[in-house]
Parts: C-alpha cells; sequence; structure tokens
C-alpha cells in the first residue's frame, strides 16, 4: 500500500472512483452530471495537492488538500476523500485522513475544517470524530439526500498544531 501525490496520468483511474461516488448523490455536495472535464478540475486542478491511495499498481482511494479561506483564514485547510466500493472497509479512509494531517501540517496548516458533511453519512461522521475532529456547526437540512429527503450537514474542524 502507497499514498502519493497525483498526476495528471492518474486521472482515469480516480475518474471512475469520483464518478460512482458523485453519481450515487449521497456524500458530496457535487452535481451529480458532473462531468469528466469538470470532475478534474475540481478534484486535480484546484486543489493545493491531491493523492492516491494505491495497491499493487490499482488506485483505491484519493483525497484533496486545499485551503479553506484565503487572508486571516489560509491556517486552515480542507480536504475531501474518496474510496473506490471495491476497498470500503478496508481502513483507507482512517490512513488517508491520518496522512492529510501530517502533510497539511507539513505545509504551514494549523487546522483542517470539513465544510459539508452530510450528517447521513455516519461512516465519515464517527471516522472523522474518532480522528479527532469536532462537530463545530449544524447546518439544518442543508444537504438534499437523493433517498432521505433533506439532512443536516455538518461542519467538522481540528486544530492540528501542538500546543
Amino acid at each position: 500500500m502507497n499514498i502519493r501525490e497525483a498526476t495528471e496520468a492518474d486521472w482515469d483511474s480516480i475518474w471512475p472512483i469520483f464518478h460512482e461516488i458523485v453519481l450515487a448523490g449521497e456524500t458530496y455536495a457535487y452535481e451529480t452530471n458532473t462531468t469528466k472535464e469538470q470532475a478534474e478540475n475540481i478534484w486535480l486542478g484546484a486543489p493545493r495537492k491531491t493523492f492516491v491511495f494505491e495497491e499493487d499498481g490499482n488506485i483505491l482511494g484519493t483525497y484533496y488538500l486545499k485551503t479553506n479561506q484565503s487572508g486571516p483564514g489560509s491556517h486552515v485547510c480542507n480536504c475531501g476523500y474518496m474510496v473506490s466500493s471495491l476497498a470500503r472497509g478496508k481502513g483507507l479512509a482512517t490512513t488517508m485522513c491520518e496522512h492529510s494531517q501530517k502533510v497539511a501540517v507539513e505545509l504551514g496548516y494549523k487546522a483542517m475544517q470539513f465544510n459539508f458533511v452530510a450528517s447521513s453519512n455516519e461512516g465519515a461522521v464517527r471516522l472523522w470524530s474518532k480522528l479527532g475532529f469536532d462537530t463545530v456547526g449544524r447546518l439544518p437540512n442543508a444537504f438534499n439526500h437523493p433517498n432521505l429527503g433533506y439532512v443536516d450537514a455538518l461542519v467538522m474542524f481540528k486544530w492540528l498544531e501542538k500546543t
């Protein structure tokens, strides 16, 4: 198993993961009809860094890291994680989140914030909580889940700098 920085050449392997997750409409606030080109900009172009989780030459997961806000908020980063349905339940999200926190500190970030976690994404909420993220905000009915209807979105935050 290996986590490495993604390259443009990885996009064809990242796209099926991105497409599957976004098409389901259950966890990310991206349009379900996001095109491959739009997705590439979202996942590879806009973030500061993007990484892939690779095993035996196959990309099983990916995450991006970007500055959450500019100016006085630029010490806080944001990440998004995706794991292939073929690799879920094997601890990839945990490994990627732990890796992203180390990278964030190396890049000079003091904190990490997840802006819009669907409360119905119980596995993610449980994992982020286990990894030290606090739920600092709740946006009532902010996420329109395709099966559950309107559910809350959570803002989750972790201070990374050692005090």
